[in-house]
């Protein structure tokens, strides 16, 4: 069998929602795979500062952060793709007129707007993706206020918002050079989402890990769980998506496997035999 290169989303794939903290079933299968020879990639939404977390368990070769944004194996950086002064002043403003909320991500921070927190818990209905950011909002990823915002240097902004009229400038004014991913909110009277820039998205971030390493890129998994994956569902060798993900997503991977909370990383290293058979069981 030839060495994969395994890219693993956080939320909803490697952790709950908003969470830090891996089963541990989920360790010990990065551990063991890595063992085997196989090397492990977080490959996520977040910014380096909310991923930086998970890289204290040893775990992980690198990284395609920020939705493919921000590159790294070990320290050395691949790419870094941050939005343009003017992009960001545009959809910054654009988004305040409507009254949109926002997240802004950097690498070394996140900020959002006043009042998030209060809007999520009316609009969650239980929704794990809403879930997810009220608890970043109230701890687990380090979200400061907008109001401290320094001008750095970001690589995408979260939205959330009531309706789509609420986005239609900003989509005006930006959709030639960004995506507007609308996550998948199973009826919440809620719209959530992402800018994510044309120049990367996480299929392309495997790309560019794939030739620092000279790998094939049919010889790459990854996991996922909601349409923000779906470039990097598209791209690997062998694609699978968590029971909890989206059934969207589902439909677009070759396997699904069981949820985040039922050791389902452990399950599918085992069937896909990224680690033997008598290692890593639960």
């Amino acid at each position: 069998m030839n060495k994969k290169l395994i890219f693993l989303d956080i939320d909803g794939t490697l952790t709950s929602p908003g969470s830090n903290v891996p089963p541990e079933s989920a360790l010990e299968a990065i551990r063991a795979a890595r063992e085997e020879g196989h090397k492990a990639f977080l490959c996520t939404g977040r910014n380096f500062d909310m991923l930086s977390p998970l890289l204290q368990y040893g775990c992980f070769d690198g990284a395609v952060a920020s939705g493919g944004g921000y590159v790294f194996i070990g320290d050395e950086v691949l790419f870094d793709c941050p939005m343009t002064d003017e992009q960001r002043d545009t959809a910054m403003r654009l988004f305040k007129q409507t009254g949109v909320f926002r997240t802004v991500e950097a690498v070394d921070g996140s900020f959002c707007d006043d009042g998030m927190a209060e809007f999520l818990n009316v609009v969650s209905g239980g929704n794990s993706e809403l879930v997810r950011w009220r608890k970043a909002l109230e701890a687990d990823l380090g979200m400061r206020p907008m109001a401290e915002y320094d001008g750095r240097p970001i690589y995408k902004v979260v939205f959330m918002c009531r309706s789509a009229e609420q986005l239609a400038p900003a989509i005006e004014a930006l959709e030639k050079d960004f995506f507007f991913v609308v996550q998948d909110m199973n009826g919440a009277d809620c719209l959530n989402g992402e800018i994510v820039n044309r120049k990367f998205d996480k299929g392309k971030g495997i790309l560019r890990v794939c030739e620092r390493l000279g790998c094939d890129v049919a010889d790459t998994v990854g996991f996922g769980d909601s349409m923000n994956d779906l470039e990097m569902i598209e791209t690997v060798g062998i694609s699978v998506c968590m029971a909890n993900g989206s059934p969207q997503l589902k439909k677009r991977s070759q396997i699904v496997c069981p949820a985040v909370d039922e050791d389902g990383l452990a399950q599918a290293f085992r069937d896909l035999a990224l680690v033997s058979s008598t290692k890593n069981d639960v």
